[in-house]
C-alpha cells in the first residue's frame, strides 16, 4: 500500500475565504517570517525584472507623485504671502499663478496616481498569473512521493493564498513604501530649508509614533495570536462538520458539536473584541499626537511670525507638513510586517519551485514498441524512509498473459511493487524489466502507455461520466465508451441515471456512490487497452453480486494481458496463475491456489481466516 509519511500539523491562517481577519489592527497580528528574507527578496526583485520598464515608470510615477505631495504644502505656505497685511493689499497676480499651480499640482497627482494604480494592479496580475502557471507545470513535474508527505491542503494554499498575498502585498506596498519615504525625506528637507525650530517641533511626533507604536503593538499581538489560534480551532470544527456530517448525525451528536462550536465561538469573540480595540486605539491617538503637533507648531510659529519676522506663509507650510508627516511613519510601521508575512509566502513558494523533481528520461530513453507484457523483478530493493525498507531483494517473473496475485498484510508492500512498475517510484537498488528492457531505459510516457490502471482510491475528474470514463482515451468514440461500461457493468446504472453519460461528476461532490465511483474507473481502465492491467482492490466498494459480474467480464478481460491483483478478499483472486504473499518486505509464499493451500503456510491462514475450513477447501 502506498506508505504515508506524516507531514505535521500546519499552523492555521488569519486569511479565511479570502478575508484578512483584525481590521486595521493587522499589522499588530503574528506574522510568519520568512527564514531568508534577503535571498526570497532577491528572488522576488528577479521575478519583477520580467516587468522591469513597466516597473520602473511605476516607480517614476511614484516619485513624481510623492514630490509633488511635498511641493503642495510649499505652494499653500506662498498664497498667504501674497497678502500684505499692515498695507491691506493683495498681490492678486501671483495668487492666482500659486492658486492655478496648486489646483495643477492637484489635478496631475490625482491622474499620476489613477494611471500607476492601474500599472501596478496589471503587473501584480501578470505576476500572479506566471506564478500559478510555473507553480502548477511544477506540480506536474515532481514524484509521487511529494505528495506523498506533504499535506495537499498546503500545498493549496501555497498555489492560492501565498501567490495573492504576494501580489496584492508586493506589488502595492513597494509604491506605498517608496512614496513614504520620499514623501518623509522631501518634508524633511523642505522643512529644514524653510526653518530649522519648527523643523524640530515636528520631528517631536517621531518619538511619540514609535512609543504608541509599541505600546498598542505589545497588547494587541497577545490578542490576535489568541484569536488566529481560536479563528484555527474554530475552521477545524467547521471543516471536521462537514465532512464527518453523516457521522455527526448517525451518532446524535448535534448537541455536542453545537457545544463544542459555542465555547471556540465565544472565546473567539472575546480575543477580537479585545484585539479590534486595542488596534482601534491607534487612529484616534494618532490623531491626538497630529493635532497635538499641530498646535505646537502653530503656537512656536506664532511666537516666531510676531516676535523674529517669520512670513505667516512658512508657518501655514509647516502646519500643512506637520499633518502630513506622521502619516508616512505610520504606513511604513504598517507595511514592515505585511512585506514580511509576504516574504513568508514566497519563501513557501519558492520551496516548491526548489523541490527535486521527477527524475528525467535518459537521453537515449527509448519507445516500447508493441510491448507484450513481460515482467521482472531482479533483487529489487526500496524504501519510503532510509531507515525502514518496504521491500528487501524482490525478485520474480511473470509471463505476458499470466495473471499475479498480490496478498498480504496492510502496508506489506503489495501496492509498492505496483508503483515501481509504474514508475511512480524509482527502485533503490535491483532492475526492473518490461519485456526485457529496464524501465529506466524507457520513455515515461511510453511506459505509462503499457498500464491500465484501477487504484484502491477511485478518482473523478470534474465532468461527464462520458468524459471520465475517456480520460484514458481522449480519441475513443461514444460507442467504444459504452461497450468498455458494458464490460466494466456501469452501463445499466450509467444509464437510469438523468442525462445518462452525460451526468456531471466530481471528486468533491457525493453524488454517486463509492461502487459507483469504481464502476467508471473499472471502464476508464477496460477502455484505456492496455497490455498490462493493474486492479488495486479494484472490486472493494461493490456489493458481492456486482462483484462476481465484474470478476466474470475481467476474465475475458485478462486473457491476453498480463494482470496484476491486489485483493484483501481472497476469494477473487482463487484462479490467479501466481500468488504472492507479500511480508517483511519479501516474498514469504508463492505458488497457485491449490498448491498454498497444500503448504498449509501464511496463505493458508489467512484463507481459513477469511472463509472458514470447509469453504477454503
Amino acid at each position: 500500500m502506498s506508505q504515508n509519511i506524516p507531514s505535521g500539523n500546519k499552523g492555521p491562517s488569519i486569511n479565511v475565504g479570502g478575508r484578512q481577519f483584525g481590521g486595521g489592527g493587522n499589522r499588530f497580528a503574528p506574522t510568519a517570517k520568512a527564514k531568508n528574507a534577503k535571498g526570497t527578496m532577491l528572488r522576488l526583485i528577479k521575478l519583477y525584472k520580467r516587468w522591469a520598464k513597466t516597473i520602473f515608470i511605476a516607480v517614476f510615477l511614484t516619485v513624481i507623485s510623492a514630490l509633488i505631495t511635498v511641493a503642495i504644502p510649499l505652494f499653500i505656505g506662498k498664497t498667504f504671502n501674497t497678502f500684505n497685511v499692515s498695507m491691506k493689499t493683495v498681490d492678486s497676480k501671483s495668487l492666482l499663478i500659486i492658486l492655478a499651480i496648486i489646483i495643477g499640482l492637484y489635478v496631475l497627482n490625482a491622474l499620476i496616481s489613477c494611471i500607476n494604480g492601474v500599472i501596478m494592479l496589471k503587473v501584480s496580475q501578470k505576476l500572479v498569473y506566471v506564478l500559478r502557471k510555473e507553480f502548477f507545470e511544477k506540480m506536474q513535474k515532481l514524484p509521487l512521493g511529494f505528495y506523498d508527505t506533504r499535506s495537499h491542503g498546503d500545498t493549496m494554499s501555497r498555489i492560492t493564498n501565498d501567490v495573492d498575498n504576494i501580489s496584492s502585498t508586493i506589488a502595492q506596498t513597494t509604491t506605498q513604501l517608496i512614496s513614504s519615504v520620499i514623501t518623509l525625506a522631501g518634508s524633511f528637507i523642505v522643512m529644514i530649508i524653510l526653518n530649522i525650530q519648527l523643523t524640530l517641533v515636528v520631528l517631536l511626533c517621531i518619538p511619540l509614533v514609535v512609543l504608541l507604536t509599541r505600546i498598542i503593538a505589545s497588547r494587541s499581538r497577545i490578542y490576535f495570536l489568541e484569536q488566529q489560534r481560536a479563528l484555527g480551532s474554530l475552521n477545524g470544527v467547521i471543516e471536521e462538520n462537514i465532512l464527518g456530517l453523516k457521522m455527526v448525525k448517525a451518532f446524535d451528536k448535534q448537541e455536542d458539536v453545537l457545544k463544542q462550536f459555542k465555547d471556540i465561538n465565544e472565546k473567539l469573540n472575546v480575543s477580537s473584541t479585545k484585539a479590534q480595540i486595542w488596534s482601534g486605539y491607534m487612529m484616534p491617538l494618532m490623531n491626538v499626537i497630529n493635532n497635538l503637533i499641530f498646535t505646537i507648531v502653530a503656537i512656536v510659529g506664532g511666537i516666531l511670525s510676531v516676535g523674529y519676522g517669520l512670513s505667516v506663509g512658512t508657518v501655514v507650510s509647516f502646519l500643512s507638513y506637520s499633518k502630513q508627516f506622521a502619516q508616512p511613519l505610520n504606513s511604513v510601521a504598517g507595511m514592515f510586517n505585511t512585506i514580511q508575512s509576504a516574504l513568508a509566502g514566497a519563501e513557501r513558494i519558492f520551496e516548491i519551485m526548489d523541490s527535486v523533481e521527477e527524475i528525467a528520461d535518459k537521453e537515449n530513453a527509448t519507445e516500447l514498441e508493441s510491448p507484450k507484457g513481460n515482467v521482472t523483478f531482479n533483487n529489487v530493493c526500496f524504501s519510503y524512509n532510509k531507515s525502514k525498507p518496504i521491500l528487501k531483494d524482490v525478485s520474480f517473473s511473470v509471463k505476458a498473459g499470466e495473471v499475479v496475485a498480490l496478498v498480504g498484510e496492510t502496508g506489506a508492500g503489495k501496492t509498492t511493487i505496483v508503483n515501481l512498475l509504474t514508475r511512480f517510484y524509482d527502485a533503490d537498488s535491483g532492475e526492473i524489466l518490461i519485456d526485457n528492457e529496464e524501465i529506466t531505459n524507457l520513455k515515461r510516457d511510453s511506459l505509462r502507455k503499457c498500464f491500465s490502471v484501477v487504484l484502491q482510491d477511485t478518482c473523478l475528474f470534474t465532468g461527464t461520466i462520458m468524459d471520465n470514463i475517456r480520460y484514458s482515451q481522449n480519441d475513443a468514440t461514444d460507442e467504444e465508451v459504452i461497450k468498455a461500461s458494458k464490460i466494466a457493468h456501469a452501463h445499466e446504472f450509467i444509464d437510469k441515471l438523468p442525462n445518462g453519460y452525460h451526468f456531471m461528476v466530481s471528486g468533491a461532490v457525493d453524488n454517486l456512490s463509492q461502487g459507483q465511483r469504481q464502476l467508471i474507473a473499472i471502464a476508464r481502465a477496460v477502455l484505456c487497452d492496455s497490455p498490462i492491467l493493474i486492479l488495486d482492490e479494484a472490486t472493494s466498494s461493490v456489493d458481492t453480486k456486482t462483484e462476481k459480474d465484474i470478476q466474470n467480464a475481467l476474465v475475458k478481460l485478462m486473457k491476453n494481458r498480463t494482470s496484476f491483483l491486489i485483493a484483501h478478499r481472497l476469494s477473487t483472486i482463487r484462479d490467479a496463475d501466481h500468488i504472492m504473499v507479500i511480508g517483511d518486505g519479501k516474498i514469504l509464499e508463492r505458488g497457485n491456489h491449490e498448491s498454498l493451500m497444500k503448504q498449509k503456510g501464511r496463505y493458508y491462514e489467512m484463507v481459513i481466516s477469511q472463509m472458514g475450513k470447509l469453504k477454503a477447501i
